[in-house]
């Protein structure tokens, strides 16, 4: 049961930034700023289901494997601190200021800082995230071999 949880958990927390990255992207580059607004405030909405769900794959994969040396295990727990970190210190507090400058249509030089360290803190945990989903199907098909 924690395997399906961890799995169910991660790819849908991976689909939510990538979403966020993409809408993000596609919403500056070609439509307007009611747009972009309406992207910002669709992020923060979703935060609720988001944070919960890297808060499962999180959990779940802690509790799935314990003290483990396995080398992709220890890789993919030395990813975790910079995701999470990523998360809690750049994309939550720049979701929330970029919907906040959004909806005052203050679309300034503050808010294209912000949304550009968003952008890129976001690259980054989706690669990270997808080097832990690579390294969770090697592990998961190591296991069913064996």
């Amino acid at each position: 049961m924690k395997r399906n949880i961890h799995v169910v958990a991660g790819i849908a927390s991976f689909l939510f930034i990538a979403t966020f990255w993409i809408s993000t992207l596609i919403s500056e580059l070609f439509l307007d700023h009611g747009a972009v607004t309406n992207v910002k405030i669709a992020v923060t909405y979703a935060l609720v289901v988001f944070i919960p769900c890297m808060a499962m794959t999180g959990a779940t994969g802690l509790a799935m494997g314990g003290k483990s040396t396995f080398p992709l295990l220890v890789t993919k727990r030395r990813r975790m601190p910079i995701i999470g970190a990523n998360g809690v210190l750049i994309l939550i507090p720049a979701a929330v200021f970029l919907r906040i400058k959004a909806q005052a249509g203050e679309f300034d030089t503050w808010f294209y800082i912000v949304q550009c360290l968003e952008l890129m803190a976001g690259a980054t945990n989706l690669f990270l995230m997808g080097l832990n989903i690579r390294d969770g199907r090697q592990m998961s098909r190591r296991h069913r071999k064996g």
